[in-house]
């Protein structure tokens, strides 16, 4: 598509389509860490919490600090390049992950894959948002943000497998590389194919128009963009912080699902991988959908903070989800309740970042992304796996007893996380209908 040209419709969700692949072995190379608790464990003699470190820490930390100059790149040159970069670098750190010896080796290659990750957010919601109008952009987002369910189901599912037929094996010797254990052959098959996502999104995406940038394209310093912030830390601080307290609850869901109901009901790692990755196709995507077609409609009808109240309404549903994990006994109540809590999870998923595009200039979208992606993975993904970790370690000291740690977790993150969003949210209302008046300023300018 030439740049000058207006793309289609067509074109324009087949973006999306190329987007979503992206986003789907985004989390599937993430999330193969949620199934391979057990072997690692083994082969590293390591505890509950440190496995953490490697599935949270070591991939949200740098994620999240790469975010911010990778996000200034996406304000001011050419994001298709960038998240094309960013996928060939972590589908290789992924596959790297499988050459790790020891618990260091295997946290700095977890690293890696966090930092070619940290290309593909700000830039893809920055150019979905040039894509599609504010009447269809939840869904397009929301679509977009599928490849979260998808990525992490097909991750579960396809590494349940996987790890199952591999630890039959006996333990592989390759020219050069060594021995190889079964966890370590999964991170290859799931990893290299993502090279084909960054050949596709080089060759096939055009890079968007910017709209609504005014007279302007030259680059915004981050100090300005920090004091844009800071003079509405009102809004802008209540939805970062009340988005990312939550999130805790979402990712340790996400990481320690399919060890839940291993350690609970006696699971196989291929019966835990294949029922939670049902559970998130099935429940986390219908999440998705339903919240960003319920956010359009609501917006279409003038409740122009109807992304926030979604979110608030996810939160409240979902603190009885996560609590009666801790104490039903059946393996019926136990998928009833985590697929319950896996669908309300899902509504933050394109939502969250939406917020933020709605309320936020252009050219400061991806930095802004940045910085909230920044908080939300260091606290969401950083702490939330670690925090259930530790419960399970120390308040329960107990494997089995993983129920009454996420049900403690849900009870006092869901309820916190909320009444953050909820006391920021008449502020959000107030910047989301201002930065709509400029852009229409603009627009008619």
């Amino acid at each position: 598509m030439p740049r000058s040209a207006t793309p289609s419709m067509v074109y324009r969700w087949y973006v999306i389509f190329v987007l979503l692949l992206a986003q789907t072995f985004s989390f599937l190379d993430r999330m193969i860490m949620g199934l391979l608790v057990g072997p690692i464990r083994e082969s590293f003699a390591i505890s509950d919490t440190q496995y953490s470190l490697l599935a949270g820490l070591a991939f949200s930390l740098f994620y999240a600090v790469m975010g911010l100059p990778l996000a200034r790149i996406a304000d001011n040159y050419n994001r298709r390049n960038l998240i094309t970069w960013g996928i060939a670098v972590w589908s290789l750190m992924t596959a790297l992950c499988g050459l790790a010896k020891s618990f260091w080796t295997l946290f700095f290659a977890r690293v890696g894959v966090g930092v070619g990750e940290a290309a593909l957010g700000p830039a893809a919601y920055s150019m979905i948002t040039d894509y599609f109008p504010k009447s269809m952009l939840a869904r397009a987002l929301s679509i977009y943000m599928l490849g979260v369910t998808l990525g992490s189901g097909f991750a579960y599912m396809l590494g349940g497998s996987v790890v199952a037929y591999v630890q039959t094996l006996d333990t592989l010797h390759l020219p050069v590389v060594g021995n190889m254990a079964g966890w370590q052959i999964t991170f290859f098959i799931v990893g290299i194919p993502g090279l084909l996502v960054a050949w596709l999104m080089r060759g096939t995406v055009a890079e968007p128009q910017r709209m609504d940038t005014g007279n302007t394209s030259q680059p915004i310093p981050l100090k300005q963009v920090l004091a844009y912030i800071w003079a509405r830390r009102g809004p802008y601080g209540g939805h970062i912080f009340g988005i990312s307290i939550f999130i805790m609850v979402v990712y340790a869901l996400n990481l320690w699902g399919p060890t839940y109901f291993i350690r609970t009901f006696d699971f196989s790692i291929a019966e835990a991988g294949w029922t939670f990755g049902l559970l998130m196709l099935s429940a986390g995507s219908a999440g998705l959908l339903f919240a960003g077609f319920a956010a359009d409609k609501w917006l279409q009808g003038g409740m122009m903070d109807a992304y926030v109240r979604i979110i608030l309404l996810s939160m409240l549903f979902m603190l009885p989800c996560t609590v009666a994990l801790g104490f039903v006994s059946s393996v019926l109540g136990g998928i009833i309740a985590m697929s319950m809590a896996v669908f309300f999870s899902a509504f933050q998923g394109g939502l969250s970042g939406g917020i933020l595009q709605l309320m936020t200039p252009n050219r400061m979208r991806g930095q802004i992304m940045a910085v909230y992606l920044l908080v939300a993975n260091l606290i969401g993904l950083g702490l939330g796996p670690t925090v259930l970790a530790l419960a399970t370690d120390y308040v329960f000291g107990a494997d089995d007893a993983i129920g009454q740690a996420i049900a403690l977790c849900g009870a006092v993150l869901c309820p916190l996380g909320a009444l953050i969003l909820w006391s920021a949210s008449p502020s959000i209302h107030r910047e989301i209908i201002s930065q709509q008046s400029s852009a229409d300023n603009i627009t008619r300018s």
